[in-house]
């Protein structure tokens, strides 16, 4: 392996509010900024303090690729369906970090995790560039002649060894500090066959279900109450507050207690940032929430994140032992991955603290997630995984798989699993969502999906509507469980180069191949939506 292959960049620009880019060769002072670009073991380190308001910068090095290069990014938050290796393409945005099939070899270019600044990759036929964002939301940062460690570039070059083996291996040079469930995380979901119509005595006959379908096994699976169980539920609300359930969940704590008693371990879902505004007028000062919509309160106000803290002791002091926090993304930047593109957050967002750039508000939030959570299990959805690496156990990956359209979990689903899986034990354990088991859906697919969620070592979830499989089928559940239960297997995807929707998997000693297209073939996405 040869690391490094970026030293210091061909050219540096930091962008002001004016938007007219202050030029930097090397590190120095311009401008009442100062550049500090350091080579050190673990990377080359970019710092910078202003007097002024800063929005971007921009790194550049010259390096070439051949011809035939494919290159392959990451996500801001979830991936949607549409991660793959494609051709050269100098408008693509590749978020925190890129691989590159570059004459025989992997090359890989990334930031360490948990960087100050919103990142991404774009190379061309003579060069690479990493842009930072540096903004608190869409305005500018405002350090005061702070230092702001900005980021660890890292870089490397593989050769004798899968463009997987590389992507894993590199992950771990991005985080050598992941925080990991200290047990095998798995269970059951009730969200995919459910849809928020649950109540207390659903989630227990949830749980007897859980139990009798992992009877013997240790550890003791997780029963993960999803949305639907909060004060106000509404078809189109599914935020706070969340100091008690609703009619249908009169006693949270009891609940928990209730599962535990099933030998099965009790989760919960919950939404930390969003409260109706007419709801919680009384509770929620009007000056936390945030001008982009006013349901959401602003992390970067201290009170903020004491009142997100105290709602995780709450839920951790009824007994909830894995937390599945969601949509913090959305809620504080307005946007869903998929519509992200060049930076993440949509234009109207405005922090009050803008001398903190928006990762280090996301990152803020993380810690005080993870710290208020003692010995809880972190489960997040809708999060910034290279923020969230070494904040949180599991991440869920990718965007919601389905109970209802197999189509949708074939894109959401095995898109993630396969392009994500080097993140697996090197950022967190992954989560690459629920396997929805109906009566809308061929168990003939979902039985295959199962499969490879067990055996890629990764968390595994199950959605099973009551009722709908048979006892073979059952036995089949039960035996992926089992595999589950320990995460030794693991998968590597074949056809990755290839495809979208990897058919062809390395297990060990064995090939798996799969059949994941209905008779029928894909539907377009305006039907799918």
């Amino acid at each position: 392996m040869e690391v490094d292959l970026l030293q210091l960049p061909d050219n540096t620009a930091i962008f002001n509010e004016i938007g007219k880019p202050i030029e930097f060769y090397d590190s120095g002072e311009c401008n009442h900024t100062q550049l500090t670009l350091d080579l050190r073991a673990e990377g080359l380190v970019v710092s910078v303090s202003s007097e002024l308001p800063l929005c971007y910068m921009r790194l550049r090095w010259k390096h070439s690729f051949a011809d035939s290069a494919l290159f392959c990014g990451d996500a801001w938050e979830r991936t949607y369906g549409d991660i793959q290796w494609r051709t050269a393409d100098p408008a693509r945005m590749m978020p925190w970090y890129f691989f590159a099939s570059n004459d025989n070899k992997i090359e890989a270019f990334g930031i360490k995790v948990r960087p100050n600044a919103m990142a991404t990759w774009c190379c061309d036929a003579v060069g690479i560039t990493l842009w930072l964002d540096l903004r608190s939301g869409s305005r500018p940062v405002r350090l005061n002649g702070r230092t702001l460690e900005v980021a660890t570039v890292v870089s490397a070059a593989f050769d004798q060894r899968t463009a997987f083996d590389a992507a894993r291996q590199f992950c771990g040079m991005m985080c050598d500090d992941p925080l990991l469930p200290a047990i095998p995380a798995y269970g059951s979901n009730n969200w995919y066959y459910a849809y928020g119509n649950i109540t207390h005595d659903s989630v227990l006959a949830d749980a007897e279900y859980l139990a009798s379908l992992t009877e013997g096994l240790n550890p003791r699976p997780f029963m993960v109450i999803d949305d639907g169980w909060q004060i106000d539920r509404r078809r189109d609300y599914n935020g706070g507050p969340w100091h008690r359930g609703n009619a249908s969940f009169p006693d949270m704590k009891q609940l928990a207690n209730k599962i535990r008693e099933r030998n099965v371990r009790p989760g919960i879902w919950y939404r930390p940032l969003f409260f109706d505004q007419e709801i919680c007028r009384e509770t929620i000062p009007t000056d936390w929430r945030m001008s982009h919509d006013r349901n959401v309160i602003d992390p970067s106000i201290p009170e903020v994140l004491e009142f997100v803290k105290e709602d995780i002791r709450r839920i951790v002091g009824w007994g909830y032992e894995l937390i599945k926090h969601d949509f913090t993304t959305v809620d504080l930047f307005g946007r869903y991955g998929f519509a992200m593109r060049f930076f993440p957050s949509a234009d109207n967002v405005v922090f009050r603290d803008d001398t903190r750039t928006s990762a280090e508000i996301v990152l803020d939030l993380y810690r005080a997630i993870l710290e208020a959570a003692r010995d809880a299990l972190i489960l997040g959805c809708n999060t910034i995984g290279h923020l969230g690496a070494g904040l949180m156990h599991l991440s869920r990956t990718g965007d919601d798989t389905s109970g209802v359209k197999w189509e949708r979990t074939r894109k959401m689903g095995i898109n993630t699993l396969a392009f994500r899986l080097c993140q697996n034990g090197t950022f967190f354990s992954c989560d690459a969502d629920c396997i929805g088991v109906t009566d809308k859906i061929p168990w003939y697919y979902n039985r295959q999906w199962s499969e490879l969620i067990a055996k890629s070592g990764t968390a595994y979830f199950c959605s099973i509507r009551p009722g709908v499989l048979t006892a073979e089928e059952e036995e089949e559940v039960r035996h992926h469980l089992q595999i589950a239960s320990l995460q030794k297997e693991t998968l590597e995807p074949l056809d990755w180069f290839d495809t979208t929707v990897p058919a062809r998997w390395q297990n060990g000693s064995s090939e798996l191949k799969y059949d994941w297209y209905e008779p029928q073939g894909d539907l377009p996405d305006f039907i799918n939506a």
